[in-house]
């Protein structure tokens, strides 16, 4: 009985104290909240494509706990600027995202406002194919009002899509003939076959493709120098049978703005997608597609930057590609499937899995090229260059095509794995020489099976496991300094005048890869 008393007059006491607590007294907003930043920036977007999601912490730096008697958007219900309070949308209809009233923040406390935006640049602008626009976050009003900018810089496009079925909502898909019979095939690829007037891609304005864009038979999609082209996830460009794809990029005369190379790349603008890889799907040379050209190119953030499907006899290789470079690619760089490709001052880095892979044979010649793979963000399975003759049927058993050609002279093949070339072959002709190279690869595996380095009919006059000095690989940064391995190693009979910037080449001395060597900035 003493033990249920005693608690009883804890528990009165304990009542009572809380209900003389003041810390649930909330007083108005003097004007003094402190805001971690004056200013949002909502990073580049596209015209009516919804960006990332921006956070703002709003500080109660006083001992009393306050209400904010109002948060609201200056431009009101007609801001294209949207806020979550704390987990609140404010008023419903028309001012959700807009308007909030009575605001609670505790003394010593913060909270979290997050600004997002979806912003039509043809309101805003009839001429400008980008524009400023900005609004302002109000605390309060009268003289306790305080504020904090808020700014995004939108740009307009053209916009490549397919269309959706209006009673259905199934998105169209694309239909070509797949297996090569003359009867075309539906496809579960979302997308559609450019318009004979959507063929030229200009630098006018960026192009943001949804799905996949196709080139029809007897079609070829131009891109003009200085092309900027965007693709969705799940996107990008397919040239079928019949079709050409030409990418004629120019040298740029400021390599670090890269003003006349066509660009492909992902549609999130942000700088934390700046580097993401497989953020699209890939450019699709299918089988039966031809005299498909690249020059001056960046293809970065794709799963497979450029897959070649077929042709390996055809009289004009299927892909030449030329002064370009692709990064970040979540699978392959390149992918040759029984195809044909030169390529000629060409640098491939950092790949999930290979930076060049010819695969079931085929024909391919890469002079001048930098084929390399510092990826680290998993772990890789394939080297920089992987070559093979065969792919394994349902059974495990292997189907053989022969590799014809597989020539790579005056290139530095190198990594942060060990080895970098790996080739494996099932058939009876397997033909593969490396001449002038500068290759990582194992020790162990030298003069054994298909890496007898001192066969001049395979290899030739080439270097191995010396230092490049990349200027900084991982950053995709590969010039070579004054102290690289490939300096001088380059065979001038295979020589390409200028490399991939247009510097001329140190005869009769040249390095082998895309960039004759320079010395480096000091930081």
């Amino acid at each position: 009985m003493q033990r249920l008393l005693s608690f009883l007059i804890c528990l009165v006491i304990l009542l009572f104290w809380s209900s003389c607590r003041k810390d649930f007294d909330f007083s108005p907003s003097k004007g003094n909240l402190r805001f971690e930043k004056d200013t949002v920036y909502l990073d580049t977007v596209f015209t009516n494509i919804g960006s990332s999601t921006y956070n703002l912490k709003v500080y109660n730096r006083s001992d009393d706990d306050i209400v904010i008697p109002t948060i609201q958007l200056e431009n009101g219900v007609n801001s294209f600027y949207r806020m979550n309070v704390d987990g609140t949308t404010g008023l419903e209809g028309a001012q959700e995202g807009k308007f909030f009233e009575n605001v609670e923040l505790l003394a010593k406390d913060s909270m979290f406002i997050f600004i997002e935006t979806t912003i039509d640049i043809e309101t805003l602008s009839n001429s400008d194919t980008q524009f400023l626009y900005t609004d302002r976050i109000l605390f309060d009003s009268g003289n306790n009002q305080q504020d904090v900018d808020l700014v995004t810089l939108v740009k307009d496009a053209v916009f490549i899509y397919p269309n959706r079925d209006v009673d259905t909502g199934i998105i169209e898909t694309l239909i070509f003939d797949v297996d090569g019979d003359g009867t075309p095939d539906e496809t579960t690829l979302q997308g559609r076959f450019l318009e004979d007037d959507e063929l030229t891609f200009t630098n006018e304005k960026p192009y943001v493709v949804y799905g996949y864009a196709g080139v029809n038979n007897g079609q070829i999609l131009t891109m003009e120098a200085g092309t900027r082209v965007h693709f969705h996830a799940d996107s990008g460009i397919i040239v079928t049978d019949g079709g050409t794809l030409n990418i004629n990029g120019a040298l740029s005369t400021d390599q670090d703005e890269l003003e006349n190379e066509v660009i492909l790349e992902g549609d999130r603008l942000e700088p934390l997608f700046e580097d993401v890889p497989g953020q699209w799907g890939t450019i699709w040379l299918f089988n039966g597609s031809e005299n498909n050209t690249i020059n001056y190119a960046t293809i970065k953030n794709a799963t497979i930057g450029v897959l070649s499907e077929g042709n390996q006899t055809a009289t004009n290789d299927k892909l030449t590609i030329t002064n370009s470079q692709i990064y970040n690619s979540s699978g392959f760089g390149i992918l040759g499937r029984a195809s044909s490709i030169s390529a000629e001052n060409v640098v491939i880095n950092n790949s999930g899995q290979s930076s060049f892979a010819g695969t079931v044979g085929g024909k391919y010649n890469f002079v001048h090229c930098t084929i390399a793979n510092y990826w680290d963000s998993s772990f890789r399975q394939f080297p920089a260059l992987f070559l093979n003759d065969f792919v394994l049927d349902e059974n495990g058993v292997p189907i053989t095509n022969d590799l014809t050609e597989a020539n790579f002279t005056n290139c530095i093949i190198y990594g942060n794995d060990n080895p970098e070339i790996v080739l494996e072959d099932e058939g009876s002709v397997f033909n593969y020489k490396f001449t002038n190279c500068l290759i990582r690869l194992n020790p162990n595996l030298f003069n054994t099976g298909n890496y007898q380095i001192s066969d001049p009919m395979f290899y030739e006059g080439n270097l191995f496991n010396e230092n490049p000095n990349f200027e900084a690989p991982f950053d995709n940064l590969m010039r070579i300094s004054e102290d690289s391995g490939a300096n001088g190693l380059a065979n001038t009979d295979f020589n390409f005048l200028e490399d991939i910037l247009g510097v001329s080449r140190n005869i009769p001395e040249p390095d082998a890869g895309a960039y004759e060597s320079t010395v480096f900035d000091e930081d």
